[in-house]
């Protein structure tokens, strides 16, 4: 057969793109699975690797307290950052399909209540932190939204976001992480209705509400697979690499907790017989500037050294949901009046966590 009777590549390709696209999908289908099953291989050597570094490679002995810290850390701090890549990239393909536009729709219109509820849940799948609690707010804000749907919003995304959960089941199972997830939805909800009944709107700063949003977003719905997989990408390189330092910050707090404070000693500070130690871990925890990424490690020793459960709790869901910086960001569209109306309420919502579940558990 001739050369120009024989079609080239390029040309099938042109006559039957759809064949053409069907390839590069089971191509890029298949790199998937071997990047998964790569991930998951590697992830199943990390205790391994850590007892082969210290105990074998560096002659520490087993249960010394040096040993024991870098041990802690030389896992832990692998498997976290792991976890946070990969979650990370999925929730970012997935945000490419939920945008701030569309959220702002959905939650427009809504009853009070189920708008609360709804508010609470998309707040567990968006990224919230500093530099967006500006924009967010005013996007609520003018789009109509209750003030009471807006907070459940406020206090669920921070609080209650893909990090937190990953970082609880990987460090303490999956009962932790559900009773976290139930415990900081709930209590978004609840504290959003509570703010929604005080009718606060006049509290908000007078220039807000000046405002038309108008803003667009970085993802599209019409956004093909490539561009999708990009926005996962570049959402890793953005959230990943905004919090490793806190990751790894937190872990060496919390190897030097697991290795060095005397058992006991916590549980004594923060059992559940001490009826102050609740309302101490609140007040303690709120003017920390950390996140998730970098106070779950530390829950992690003090659960270990006997910390009531109730009160790890109520700290860190202070240190993420009613951290000092947090709230000067707020302030920029915020009267003092509703942010400490916001802060009360919240920080009630949080002793009654602490309080419950030292009871029942």
């Amino acid at each position: 057969m001739s050369e120009q009777q024989t079609p080239t590549c390029a040309a099938c390709k042109a006559q039957h793109p759809a064949d053409a696209g069907k390839g590069a999908l089971w191509k890029k289908l298949g790199a998937g699975i071997l990047l998964l099953a790569g991930w998951f291989l590697l992830y199943k050597q990390l205790l391994p690797f850590s007892n082969w570094l210290v105990y074998d490679a560096m002659g520490l002995a087993q249960g010394g307290r040096l040993g024991s810290t870098l041990q802690f850390f030389a896992y832990d701090t692998p498997k976290v950052l792991m976890l946070l890549v990969l979650v990370v990239f999925f929730v970012g393909v997935l945000r490419s399909f939920v945008t701030v536009e569309w959220t702002r729709r959905f939650l427009a219109g809504k009853g009070e209540f189920a708008g609360n509820v709804l508010a609470a849940l998309l707040g567990v799948v968006t990224p919230f932190c500093s530099c967006s609690a500006v924009p967010l707010f005013i996007g609520f804000v003018t789009a109509g939204i209750p003030m009471g749907v807006t907070f459940s919003f406020l206090i669920s995304a921070p609080m209650v976001n893909e990090i937190a959960l990953v970082m609880l089941y990987g460090l303490l199972g999956w009962k932790i992480a559900a009773l976290y997830f139930a415990t900081g939805v709930i209590l978004a909800i609840a504290a959003g209705a509570v703010m929604g009944r005080l009718k606060l709107e006049r509290f908000v700063e007078d220039w807000v509400l000046q405002i038309r949003a108008g803003e667009t977003d970085a993802a599209s719905p019409a956004m093909g697979l490539n561009a999708r997989l990009r926005f996962g990408a570049e959402a890793v390189k953005d959230i990943v690499g905004r919090v490793w330092k806190y990751v790894v910050l937190g872990i060496a707090v919390g190897a030097g907790v697991h290795g060095y404070v005397p058992e006991g000693f916590l549980a004594h500070i923060m059992g559940a017989d001490a009826w102050w130690s609740v309302p101490a871990a609140v007040v303690v925890g709120v003017p920390l500037y950390t996140n998730a990424a970098g106070v779950i490690p530390i829950v992690q020793a003090l659960l270990g050294k006997g910390a009531a459960l109730g009160t790890v709790l109520a700290f860190m869901m202070s240190v993420i949901a009613l951290s000092f910086p947090e709230m000067v960001i707020l302030r920029k569209v915020l009267k003092p009046r509703l942010i400490a109306a916001f802060i009360a309420v919240t920080a009630c919502g949080i002793l009654l966590v602490g309080y419950l579940f030292n009871a029942v558990v």
